[in-house]
């Protein structure tokens, strides 16, 4: 048994025992399997385990409660089994009191941590760290969402690296964590989200876009105005509109007036060269297959939202709706409300009641101030790729990959979004 370490504390032995098995080793088939059969043929009761596994090397640690006139020969038998099977194990008993304090810990608030990039550094998960053991906060888990990185980053040139760290405890100060946290992410070129893990982050239901520079990488007016010949006029209102620089209605009466005259025939057109974000169909399929309800509510236009719609299969459409002459071609004016940030707002509050869903079970999804409103109300608002001050104003927010890092957010694993469609997604 020269693999195996073995040792007891001096704590006095009491009738009732609570002992801690620490295995460590190569991860063989079968192993937990064996060591709870022993368990369980001496009627102990297991009071807490966990199993981990980074790269065919297992860590299980399990909490069990027996009497002491067994506890000898339930050790022996565990140490037998577990020489035989090449880990190593290491016990130490727990007192009463600790371990009521540990399960008082469960009254504490526990917060989830999602770091997401390309690619993450040691140097990135060493300044979170830091933050959370400066908020006295204490890790209870941490896992891996994403798939194994490749050795050349050059061959998978899109790869993505996300974990998920879960703590517990209540932060010393959550703003200035959240606001810590935001300013890393900015410095060191990564993305990270803290959330409450309450019973609305597992039980989000609604998911609302902005449609232009978030599911498609431009603005489509300015596409419409090059067409019209008043591209750099329309391009410079738009600007400084997103940056919230000028009032959105505004922008958007002085740049639709700028239109007047473009045929239709041109909308086509340009739907169907539309550049799609990265990782949107990957993003509408995995939502689609786990019961979300998706929407986009856009300032641009209901043409090719619904375009959108049909293409990835998004539930709702909310935009603005230009006007048309007999003769096909833009008036210069709309029809209806503006779709601007207290009217995105609005709809997401409408939608959560139409979908019979609590405002703390929506996501709302954006890039520029116009979205600020819409991000702030919903459960959770995720900055995309976003001007500076709506990245400053979130919560959240993505800015190294594409919009599919939403699915991080939520908690999602690379291997829940590679099933069958017909299999069922386990609980995220």
């Amino acid at each position: 048994m020269s693999d195996t370490k073995f040792s007891i504390s001096d704590t006095k032995i009491t009738k009732r025992e609570l002992i801690l098995m620490n295995i460590a080793g190569p991860d063989r088939p079968g192993l937990t399997a064996a060591l709870t059969d022993i368990l369980a043929r001496h009627d102990a009761r297991i009071l807490d385990i966990g199993q981990a596994d980074i790269h065919h090397t297992l860590a299980l640690g399990i909490l069990f409660q027996t009497d002491s006139l067994k506890s000898g020969e339930i050790l022996k038998e565990l140490l037998f089994t577990t020489s035989d099977m090449h880990v190593q194990v290491q016990f130490s008993i727990v007192p009463e009191n600790e371990y009521d304090k540990w399960v008082g810990m469960q009254g504490k608030n526990r917060y989830i941590i999602t770091i997401l990039g390309r690619t993450l550094t040691a140097e990135q998960i060493s300044h979170v760290t830091r933050i959370i053991a400066e908020q006295q906060l204490n890790i209870d888990n941490i896992r891996r969402l994403t798939g194994r990185m490749p050795l050349d980053d050059a061959k998978q040139p899109m790869a993505k690296a996300c974990i998920e760290l879960s703590v517990r405890g209540n932060p010393a100060d959550r703003m200035s964590m959240q606001k810590d946290f935001m300013e890393l992410a900015a410095n060191l070129n990564f993305d990270i989200s803290l959330q409450e893990d309450n019973m609305y982050r597992r039980s989000r239901r609604l998911i609302c876009f902005d449609m232009d520079s978030t599911l498609i990488r431009t603005e489509v007016i300015d596409e419409l105005a090059e067409h019209a010949g008043v591209g750099q006029e329309v391009r410079s209102i738009t600007e400084s509109a997103m940056r919230g620089e000028i009032d959105f209605k505004e922008s958007f009466r002085k740049r639709v007036a700028l239109l007047k005259g473009l045929d239709i025939s041109v909308m086509k057109q340009i739907a169907e060269s539309l550049p799609i974000t990265e990782g949107v169909e990957r993003l509408m399929k995995v939502l689609k297959r786990s019961g979300y309800k998706t929407a986009i509510i856009s300032g641009g236009f209901t043409y090719f939202g619904n375009y959108l719609r049909q293409k990835f299969g998004f539930d709702y459409v909310y935009a603005n709706e230009l006007e048309i002459d007999p003769d096909g071609k833009l008036t210069g004016r709309y029809i209806g409300d503006i779709v601007d940030g207290q009217r995105k707002k609005d709809l997401l509050r409408l939608l959560a009641q139409v979908e019979n869903i609590d405002i703390a079970q929506t996501i709302a999804v954006g890039d520029g101030a116009n979205d600020l409103p819409m991000l702030s109300e919903a459960g959770l608002g995720i900055a995309f790729h976003a001007k500076p001050k709506v990245k400053a104003s979130a919560s959240q927010s993505i800015s190294t990959i594409g919009i599919d890092g939403v699915l991080y957010f939520l908690g999602f694993k690379d291997s829940y979004m590679t099933q069958h469609p017909t299999e069922p997604c386990p609980e995220n």
